[in-house]
This record gives C-alpha cells, structure tokens and sequence, in this order.
C-alpha cells in the first residue's frame, strides 16, 4: 500500500508564501515502475515545487528518492502522470536543453575534475550549457566563488587541494554558472560536519530567499530538513 507524502512548512523560515510563489516544477498523478508490470517505486504523487523556496526530500533507502531525483531533473520520465516544468510536460519537451539551462545539480560526490582549477570546473560548466553570457565567463566564476563564500585566490586552485566543504562550494557554484532557476541537491551535506552543513544551507536559503530560485535537497538530515521551508516525506512502498 503506498503511503502518503507529509508536506510540513517551516513558515518562521522565510517571508514567501506559497501561494504567491510560482511553480517551478511540479508532479501530477506521477507513477513510475522500473519495467512494466515490475517493482513500482512511486505510485501518484501529486507535489508542487515553487520558486523562493527550499524543499526538502526526506525517506529511507528504498522510499524513491532516487527516482523522484531522476524524473525532476529530467533524466526519467514517468511510468504514468506528467512533470511539468513552468506548466509544460517535461516528455514532451527538449529534456537536454532543460538539464542544460534550467537546472542545476549538486552531487554528494561533488563530481568535480580534480585536475582541473576551480575557475575551470566551473567555465567547463558554462561551455556545455551553449549559453551566452554579458561578460567574461572568468569574472561570472568569480562572482560566484565570492556568492559561496569562498576568497578570489580560490578560483585558480586545484580541486584536489580543497577540502570536503571547499568543494561542495565549488559544485554550488558550477550548478549556478548558467543561471539555472532550478538547483537540486543530492545529500549536499551528507560529508559535510554541522557547522559546514549550515553554512551550506545558509547559501541554498540565500539563493531562494533572495535571488527566487527553486531549491531542492534530497537529504537524510533532520537539521537540513529543519532549515526548510517545506519537506516532502517519502515513504516505501508496501507491495500487495
């Protein structure tokens, strides 16, 4: 028997309503199974997901938090139902170039090239969105290095001389080097001790909060489910 999703918001968080915030992505009637007639993850899920806010995802292994990360970052779509993305279906729609401009993802892994320099991980970031930018994409990176708190003399360091907290920085910042109105973040806090992980959500509040970006965190932590403005509680399935 599925389980419902509990929607909980942290009102004392932030100053946004959601009813005036504007859907960025939302589920309707979403059901996925990995094949058809197999093992069904999600069964119709019905979320809303608004600019200016930060959501959390929250389950255990096994509830379809992988999943759910798959369909809103466009990688999957759904067995039935629609993702929508500003109110088009997400099938239907240049799944490449939403993944590309849209969206942006943070990995727990960080997912970085460690050979290369923080200004180059994230100016890679820029060549393969195919965007323009109005200025040169060295000085955008760093903008960006100071917007996650990190000194200038950090945009031309390795990735392999940084710690754990100075790369997650980093990732944030190549996930926000093309603008994208979406940030989602798989356990971005996972490696990450208390007092990095809040400063880490003190930048994904900001973002929201501030610049009306839709963020999303996947996360097993109750202290970033906390700091949300709304969580999303997935529950496993219990097959008949």
């Amino acid at each position: 028997m599925d389980t419902a999703v509990t929607a909980t918001a942290n009102t004392a968080s932030t100053t946004n309503t959601t009813t005036a915030a504007k859907p960025a992505l939302e589920l309707e009637h979403v059901s996925y199974s990995y094949t058809k007639g197999g093992k069904r993850v999600l069964i119709d899920k019905n979320y809303v997901f608004r600019t200016g806010r930060v959501i959390s995802i929250t389950g255990p292994s096994g509830a379809g938090k992988t999943t759910l990360l798959s369909l809103l970052s466009g990688l999957t779509t759904p067995t039935k139902g629609r993702v929508l993305h500003n109110g088009e279906d997400l099938a239907k729609a240049d799944r490449y170039r939403f993944r590309s401009h849209d969206i942006g993802v943070i990995f727990q892994s960080f997912n970085l090239l460690p050979a290369l320099t923080v200004a180059e991980n994230i100016i890679l970031s820029m060549d393969a969105s195919g965007k323009t930018f109005d200025q040169p994409k060295k000085e955008i990176a760093a903008e960006l290095i100071e917007k996650v708190r990190l000194q200038p003399e950090y945009l031309n360091e390795r990735i392999l001389h940084l710690s754990g907290g100075e790369q997650q920085r980093v990732a944030i910042a190549r996930a926000l080097s093309y603008d994208p109105q979406i940030i989602l973040a798989d356990e971005p806090t996972g490696n990450l001790d208390l007092a990095t992980q809040d400063d880490i959500m003190a930048i994904f509040k900001d973002l929201a909060h501030n610049e009306g970006k839709c963020v999303i965190i996947v996360t097993h932590s109750p202290e970033v489910a906390a700091q949300s403005d709304e969580v999303f509680q997935l529950a496993p399935l219990r097959e008949r």
